[in-house]
This record gives C-alpha cells, sequence and structure tokens, in this order.
C-alpha cells in the first residue's frame, strides 16, 4: 500500500462485544485513503476507502442515515 505503516485505532464507541472496525486516519493526507480492517482478524484483509468517501460515509452515520442499531 504504502511506506507509511497505519496507525490503528478503534472508536471510544467501540464497546460491543468485540463487533468492531479499526481505522488508519494517519494516511488521509499523504495518501487520501482511509484504511480500514477488522478488530478481530488483524492479520486480515485491509480495505482502502477514499477519504471523502469515509469522510461521507461517517457524516451518514452521525445523522441516522442507515438506520437505529
Amino acid at each position: 500500500m504504502t511506506t507509511e505503516s497505519p496507525r490503528w485505532f478503534k472508536s471510544s464507541f467501540s464497546e460491543n462485544g468485540g463487533q468492531c472496525i479499526e481505522v488508519a486516519t494517519n494516511l488521509v493526507t499523504p495518501h487520501g485513503v482511509v484504511p480500514v480492517r477488522d478488530s478481530k482478524n488483524l492479520a486480515g484483509p485491509v480495505l482502502n476507502v477514499a477519504a471523502a468517501s469515509f469522510a461521507s460515509f461517517v457524516a451518514g452515520a452521525k445523522a441516522g442515515e442507515f438506520g437505529a442499531v
């Protein structure tokens, strides 16, 4: 992906029994992507999402566009 290592983190709201994702926002500025991975499978695949698309997703989630949990 890049020569830089992603710095992974989970949301402080992720106390839901392990059904979490991790993101690495340190690659937004240099590469325009937000890597996303399953927090239970650290060696598993990484999905690189365009920064603008990830921002749109977060805005939609905050606005409740994806239904109640």
